[in-house]
């Protein structure tokens, strides 16, 4: 992605300091082999038997299926309640456009200001957050009415999450390689923590347990495991191949929990993480610009954008498989966004061509293309199944 001036900064000070440690490639490389993933850091911490969850985390109901309660039409109440309505932010107008999925209407336009990041659904999906890292705010937005409200301080929110006990947000700090932990609910900083080793602090998934989070570094060509409920760097898993821009970007977890998938643009293809994330296990090639990983309703298919190659990558979620992939008429940017409740439909922004793609899931068919603002990002189709959200454009289960 063109990266604005501060983050091109930041990568000018990242590569700096990789040139200066021991092994580390020339600044000016795109990536090096190493013949095994290099893992530093802390010694993981003592933790509990595999399988107990965290206090607080709804039960992990089919270990086979860590999706089985964000199957089609599972919504919860607070889910219902929401007005069916797609939430588009952009990083370069500085705004959220929302439209109608029944009619493809743009029925919202907010402008906010700064550098529109992700709309990110709460824990317990009542509200939905637009995050702007520049100007250093949340807005909510009411899903019931699709408006927005007073803005929330947060510190350089590129991203967010939440505890799967519900009791931290987490603003993926970017810009200063931190996580910062919040209150929900007061907003109140609780905690940080600096990674230090993870330039590009970027998407994240949590294990079946909830203890345990992966956060990729996207411009350190590695992820950084973190233990949430102590707050703690466990250690931290180089690509075989790192990439210093554009590198590692969305993860997701298998539907087993039996590995991870970490989408790398600058290779092209998703690495496989083993679950317990202590080395990387091989690697599937799907396109150019592999940027986001986003699963069908049955978790069965793993959909991934190629992103510098206007397609999506369609794998089988358990084996990593390449079933097809689907190219989008006339070459596109699909990036982020979702699948709908019902499943039928995968809608992305096109981040590099101001438009919103709506495509079929059954078929990869481009059902429409919807001209928005410039820079769309991290869309958010709202509602969605489950129990909970671990925020992002929308992780339930």
């Amino acid at each position: 992605m063109p990266l604005p001036f501060r983050r091109a900064a930041l990568l000018g000070i990242a590569l700096v300091l990789l040139a200066g440690c021991s092994g580390a490639p020339d600044s000016g490389a795109s990536g090096v082999t190493t013949p095994v993933p290099v893992i530093t850091g802390a010694a993981p911490a003592p933790a509990p038997a595999p399988g107990v969850p965290l206090p607080g985390m709804p039960p992990v109901t089919d270990p086979h299926d860590i999706y089985a309660d964000a199957g089609a039409n599972m919504l919860s109440d607070a889910a219902k309640a929401a007005k069916p309505l797609v939430y588009v932010p952009h990083t370069k107008s500085g705004d959220v456009w929302v439209i109608d999925p029944a009619t493809f209407a743009v029925v919202g336009r907010y402008r906010l200001g700064g550098e529109l990041q992700h709309v990110i659904p709460s824990y317990d999906m009542t509200t939905l957050y637009a995050s702007d890292d520049t100007t250093n705010k949340l807005t909510p937005f009411d899903p019931k009415t699709g408006k927005p409200g007073a803005n929330i301080p947060v510190v350089d929110p590129y991203n967010m999450y939440f505890t799967p006990d519900g009791k931290s947000a987490i603003s993926v700090a970017e810009e200063r390689k931190r996580l910062v932990f919040y209150d929900p609910h007061t907003w109140k900083v609780q905690s940080t923590l600096l990674v230090p080793d993870c330039a590009g602090i970027d998407h994240a998934d949590f294990m079946p347990d909830g203890r345990t989070a992966v956060f990729t570094c996207e411009f350190a060509g590695r992820v950084a495991v973190i233990d949430t409920v102590n707050r703690k760097l466990l250690r931290t898993i180089d690509m075989p191949v790192r990439h210093f821009v554009m590198g590692p970007q969305d993860i997701k977890l298998a539907p087993d929990g039996s590995v991870f998938y970490i989408a790398d643009s600058q290779e092209g293809g998703v690495w496989v993480l083993d679950g317990a994330a202590t080395k990387v296990l091989r690697e599937i090639p799907t396109g150019l610009g592999a940027h986001g990983l986003y699963m069908s309703r049955d978790a069965k298919r793993l959909f991934v954008t190629d992103r510098k190659e206007g397609a999506v990558s369609v794998l089988d979620a358990y084996t990593g498989a390449v079933l097809t992939k689907w190219k989008i008429p006339g070459g596109g940017s699909p990036d982020m966004g979702n699948v709908t409740a019902d499943g039928s439909q995968l809608w992305l922004s096109g981040r590099y061509n101001n438009v919103v793609y709506v495509l079929s899931t059954v078929d990869g068919h481009l059902i429409k293309e919807i001209p928005v603002g410039k820079g769309p990002h991290g869309l958010c189709v709202w509602p969605q199944p489950g129990r909970y959200s671990l925020g992002h454009t929308g992780i339930t289960r």
